[in-house]
């Protein structure tokens, strides 16, 4: 009979073992683990553009609430038909803001600027534009076309706070250079304004 409750046992344990290493039955542990990856996974944007698309990778582990409110413009395709109006070579490209004409689009409220010292703004990246209040962004954002370290965060002050740094382009880098390359004029205050409209045709994200 020990025998006999001793071949019972294996057999069970075994098959507890076989049904826990199948396929799709995963441990809860590594299901918690693989949740966290999912969450980690970073959102992609296509911005179609008057001159060209470019794709950018969003930080939501970085910049939360930042990517949150650019995200939720995008989904209200807020973006669509606005023009990138400030180009400054070897400094940065600037829309979301205006239409063609230079007239300014309503937005939601500001957020809090997420800017930090180790996420700098370097070539590339996405960063919000602002006011001089530190914690004044909304909807305009900018690429930066070279590392620009004076507007990385210093400390909290309004002169330090920084500029926050929320993605990066990962493909048509050459076509925000080709914007950058565009010729200006001064539009009322508003210096730096392409001659031409770049229109933002619209931000959707990839799929």
């Amino acid at each position: 009979m020990k025998t006999a409750k001793h071949i019972i046992l294996v057999i069970t344990v075994t098959a507890a073992l076989a049904a826990a290493m199948a396929p799709g039955c995963v441990p809860p542990k590594e299901r918690e683990e693989q949740g966290v990856k999912e969450k980690a996974k970073k959102p992609v944007v296509v911005i179609e553009t008057s001159m060209g698309t470019i794709k950018a990778e969003l930080w939501p582990d970085k910049a939360p609430r930042t990517v949150r409110n650019f995200l939720r413009y995008v989904e209200e395709e807020f973006y669509d038909g606005l023009i990138f109006h400030r180009v400054m070579p070897k400094f940065m490209i600037q829309g979301g803001g205006f239409r063609p004409g230079m007239t300014e689009k309503r937005t939601h409220g500001p957020i809090v600027n997420e800017a930090r010292s180790d996420v700098p703004n370097e070539r590339g990246t996405l960063a919000m534009a602002r006011t001089p209040d530190p914690h004044s962004a909304t909807a305009q954002f900018f690429i930066n076309l070279v590392d620009n370290d004076f507007l990385n965060h210093k400390d909290n002050t309004q002169a330090g706070f920084g500029y926050c740094a929320f993605g990066r382009v990962v493909e048509g880098m050459d076509v925000v250079d080709e914007i950058a390359k565009v010729q200006t004029r001064t539009v009322g205050q508003h210096e730096h304004v392409p001659l031409k409209p770049v229109v933002i045709r619209s931000i959707r994200p990839a799929e």
